[in-house]
C-alpha cells in the first residue's frame, strides 16, 4: 500500500512570515510584561505604603528605565 501523496517536502517551505509573527509576539510579551510590572509597582506603592503618589511614580519609572536597558536587544557578533 502506497503512502499518502503530498506536496509537502520537509525543509523547503518559506517560514519568513512565521518567524516575523514569532518575534512580534515575543516582543509584545516582553515589553508588555515590563510595562505591567512598572504599573503594578506604582499602584501597590501608592495604595499600600506611605511613599505617596509622586514617590510611587518615581519607583515605577525607575523600574521601567532599568527594564528597558535590561531587555533591549543586544548587538550580535557577526562572524
Amino acid at each position: 500500500m502506497a503512502g499518502p501523496s503530498s506536496d509537502y517536502h520537509r525543509g523547503e517551505m518559506d517560514i519568513a512570515e512565521q518567524t516575523k509573527t514569532f518575534h512580534l509576539i515575543m516582543g509584545m510579551t516582553k515589553w508588555g510584561s515590563l510595562v505591567l510590572a512598572a504599573f503594578l509597582l506604582a499602584v501597590v506603592l501608592a495604595t499600600s505604603t506611605n511613599v505617596g503618589l509622586l514617590g510611587s511614580l518615581a519607583w515605577g519609572v525607575a523600574l521601567l528605565v532599568i527594564g528597558i536597558f535590561g531587555l533591549r536587544e543586544k548587538p550580535t557578533a557577526d562572524h
